[in-house]
């Protein structure tokens, strides 16, 4: 069985305190070493997955297209530091318009990843800066990391064996 990392992805892998979404290629930009601790982490054995609630495409706010105009600049940044992605997840629905059992604190984005990749969720982790993502992550079976918005992550890479 597999191990992974799961991440979130505003606040955790790219900046977000300007906008409330990140949507535009110019509002993007990495937060502080998340490449070196991606890159350790995946030196670790770890898959890497990134599971994100993206409401803004529900109110209409930006577009799936947006989104993967994000997701792809955000691969790519991160390909030229030799971290690849297993894959990405997001949720387009908002709280406000309907029950879905895939927004986080639901797992259903990880439990696709769970049965599609053969993770082991005793030995994975979700990494976030949200209670949400701390509560998704405790009712998958995961091990959980909560971080402030932003915060770099390579303080917490001796946490992850």
């Amino acid at each position: 069985m597999n191990k992974a990392v799961f991440l979130d992805r505003d606040g955790v892998i790219n900046y977000n305190t300007d906008h409330y979404y990140i949507y535009k290629a110019e509002d993007f930009r990495l937060n502080e070493g998340i490449a070196e601790s991606l890159k350790k982490l995946a030196g670790k054995g770890y898959l890497l997955i990134i599971i994100s609630n993206q409401s803004g495409i529900a109110r209409g706010a930006y577009s799936r297209t947006d989104t993967e105009k994000v997701h792809n600049l955000l691969v790519s940044e991160l390909w030229k530091h030799g971290v690849t992605f297993r894959e990405i997840y997001y949720c387009t629905h908002h709280p406000e318009k309907g029950k879905c059992l895939c927004r986080k604190p639901g797992t259903l984005l990880i439990e696709k990843a769970v049965a599609r990749f053969g993770i082991d969720t005793a030995s994975s982790w979700f990494i976030g800066d949200n209670e949400s993502d701390v509560y998704a992550g405790e009712a998958a079976g995961l091990r959980t990391l909560l971080i402030k918005p932003n915060e770099n992550l390579l303080p917490y890479m001796d946490q992850i064996k």
